[in-house]
């Protein structure tokens, strides 16, 4: 109960239009479209991707403002994704998902560019923490 004022101020905070878009990419389907209703509810504009694939050849490629991603995915990890993006100089901060994290791939993915790392199941208001860090 704790987090719902956290999201009304949030809500207040973030109008739909000028909020940045958030490219959620998750081989997960339920879990693709829970976080879309959730960041939408507190204002941001949301797209979603089935694979890291599928991200880098939409348009929105270009014009994320925060990934969040799973860390494994079907194809390329999400780790694979945040190198290919540096590899072609396209900076996109990241938030990485997991439920298989240990403090070496945390590393691996800080380095390649993520600003946060939750471990699966995550809080909600964790989860717009590190939104809010990545987009400052």
């Amino acid at each position: 109960m704790d987090s719902i004022p956290r999201f009304q101020e949030w809500r207040q905070r973030i109008g739909t239009q000028d909020a940045p878009v958030i490219s959620v990419v998750d081989d997960d389907e339920s879990l693709r479209r829970s976080l879309k209703n959730f960041l939408r509810s507190v204002g941001f504009r949301v797209e979603t991707f089935a694979s890291a694939e599928e991200f880098l050849t939409s348009a929105q490629r270009e014009t994320t403002g925060c990934l969040v991603l799973d860390l494994r995915m079907t194809g390329m990890s999400g780790l694979d994704l945040l190198w290919h993006l540096a590899a072609a100089n396209v900076r996109v901060p990241a938030v990485i998902l997991t439920a298989h994290g240990d403090e070496q791939i945390r590393q691996r993915c800080l380095g390649a560019g993520a600003v946060a790392f939750l471990d699966k199941p995550f809080r909600g208001d964790a989860l717009l923490d590190a939104v809010q860090t990545v987009l400052r």
